[in-house]
């Protein structure tokens, strides 16, 4: 489980795509300095959003390797790196850390939940359109499809590229096959810590809706026919 909250960004080290001669299955491997020196093979690590587990550490020990599936690719912007693309990082929180410990234990500090409740599944993949300047803030600007449009109210949390945002304002779709529009403010310790500074007009991005929204149209489904 993850919370939203960006730790780190990194650059790509090394990337390798592979694809069947049908094109049917495509894979990829790719390599980055996590900046984390204590990371460990099987870790759950969360990169732009996405769920991945470490296959491989490198000479240094913050250098990790992971795969992603054809099932990942299809569902994520993975399949767009480079090897100059910049990605947000998020480690899993501990589970000392769900549990608590004692006030102001110097050894077992408290860690908070500052966004919200993020599985690092992703439900799809939205477009950036713009970023406008609003005193030291930005209000940002992304295109949803109704598939996923449909879980979001205003005021209620959405994770983008693997950061926990508060949506501001919804712009439903004109038309049931038409993309609806999304606006978020953001404060500068967020755009100046993540790489949603380096995004341009029409660049995809990692969409991940509350889970909980999900679990209650689920349980809803059947008082609805």
């Amino acid at each position: 489980m993850f919370t939203g909250i960006i730790q780190a960004t990194a650059h790509i080290l090394e990337i390798e795509k592979q694809e069947s001669a049908a094109q049917t299955e495509r894979s990829l491997k790719f390599r980055i300095d996590t900046g984390f020196s204590d990371i460990a093979l099987g870790e759950s690590i969360a990169i732009n959003g996405v769920c991945l587990t470490v296959f491989e550490i490198g000479k240094s020990p913050s250098h990790a390797a992971f795969f992603a599936s054809s099932e990942t690719l299809d569902k994520t912007n993975l399949d767009s790196l480079t090897p100059t693309s910049i990605v947000n990082l998020e480690r899993a929180l501990p589970a000392i850390d769900v549990l608590g410990s004692p006030a102001g234990s110097p050894s077992q500090p408290v860690a908070r939940l500052s966004g919200h409740i993020v599985q690092g599944h992703v439900d799809g993949i939205g477009e950036f359109l713009s970023a406008t300047p609003s005193g030291e803030a930005r209000s940002l600007k992304f295109h949803l499809p109704p598939r996923l449009l449909r879980y979001c109210i205003e005021k209620g949390s959405i994770t983008i590229n693997g950061i926990s945002l508060t949506l501001n304002t919804i712009n439903d779709a004109a038309a049931p096959n038409s993309y609806g529009e999304i606006e978020i403010m953001i404060i500068p310790h967020t755009w100046e810590h993540t790489n949603l500074k380096n995004l341009k007009p029409a660049d995809p991005v990692n969409i991940e809706v509350d889970v909980i929204a999900k679990y209650v149209e689920r349980l809803c489904q059947p008082f609805a026919r």
